[in-house]
């Protein structure tokens, strides 16, 4: 066979692929479309009806959550700092946006912050890239901070290029310079946090998941009120085989926030089947998670998907008569 009859043959495969799966990706928006369409979402007023929530600010491709209970408040994750190692150029990180919301919603009557507890998943600065600054923030006061033990075991060659050992060292030291209380040995059973229950999964590493990545130390939350649920999936994978560890641990929940901003291997089949979420939140833009993750999400799953760029930020409120009502736009209300 001729070289020039290869190509034709390779381009008559290739062409009609690559139409298959760009018709197959505007499906996979038309229909997501549909199913997000028949969620009530309205842009958040802060009228202060709600005060069970969950919110998930806008921090690009990167977490920082607070959550909200009968005026307790907590931070899972800060969101992308500044000086994040993994770049190479200069770059604009979250930390004014997510103190700036914090004092918009959680200040109490004396001016300050008051945070029942932070909580770093995993040492990836997407993650804990502000904590720095916050902790350097005086109007923020910080009750407890709990951060696993740093496992340089558990990290791939690359992750260590990026000097995780360095960014956990430095909040560690931000926390002894406040006088802070750092609990490393992670509580395992439920919590009250106001008139929530919070729960940490994968408080200790498998030993088998060493070597497969920071993403694999990643501590997820369950967080309940009556019978709703939400889970904060972190940087939790299938690609790392902590879905497959956790998925029977958690059990059902009403909202998912999507492991590892809907990346490659963010999720699995059976994920999605044991969790059953009604909802999905992505901290990314829609056109960031990767097409099998999406296609997974939408052609299997069902599920409305939120994402928290193109939504300015998500609150989930949970209410007493066991309702969720979903607001978006966050950063641009009035506390």
């Amino acid at each position: 066979m001729t070289s020039a009859k290869k190509k034709k043959i390779a381009t008559w495969i290739i062409v009609p692929l690559m139409l298959l799966i760009f018709l197959w990706d505007i499906a996979s928006v038309v229909l997501g479309n549909v199913y997000t369409s028949r969620v009530t979402v309205t842009p958040e007023l802060f009228d202060g009806t709600q005060s069970d929530r969950i919110h998930f600010l806008n921090t690009a491709n990167s977490d920082a959550i607070l959550l909200e209970s009968d005026g307790h408040f907590a931070l899972v994750d800060s969101g992308e700092g500044s000086f994040n190692p993994r770049r190479k150029g200069k770059y604009q990180g979250f930390e004014t946006v997510v103190i700036d919301y914090l004092k918009k919603v959680a200040r109490a009557a004396d001016g300050k912050v008051h945070l029942d507890f932070i909580l770093g998943t995993h040492n990836h600065y997407d993650h804990v890239g502000c904590f720095h600054t916050i902790l350097q923030d005086e109007d923020i006061l910080v009750d407890t901070a709990y951060f696993k033990p740093y496992e340089p075991a558990v990290d791939k060659s690359l992750d260590r290029r990026w000097g995780l050992d360095k960014i956990y060292a430095q909040i560690l030291d931000d926390l002894r310079a406040r006088n802070i209380s750092l609990v490393q040995d992670l509580p395992t059973q439920p919590f009250a946090f106001g008139s929530f229950t919070v729960q940490f999964f994968n408080t200790v590493t498998p030993r088998e998941l060493y070597g497969r990545g920071e993403n694999a130390a990643s501590v997820g939350v369950k967080v309940t009120k009556g019978k709703r649920s939400a889970f904060l999936a972190a940087d939790i994978t299938r690609s790392t085989g902590l879905t497959d560890i956790l998925e029977d641990q958690i059990g059902h929940v009403d909202v998912l926030k999507i492991g590892h901003h809907g990346y490659y291997g963010s999720g699995s089949f059976s994920w999605y089947r044991k969790l059953s979420p009604q909802i999905a939140i992505v901290t990314n833009r829609l056109g960031k998670i990767y097409p099998n993750e999406k296609w997974m999400l939408i052609f299997w799953a069902k599920l409305p998907l939120l994402a928290t760029v193109e939504n300015d930020g998500v609150i989930v409120s949970f209410t007493d008569a066991d309702e969720l009502v979903l607001t978006n736009h966050i950063h641009g209300g009035d506390a």
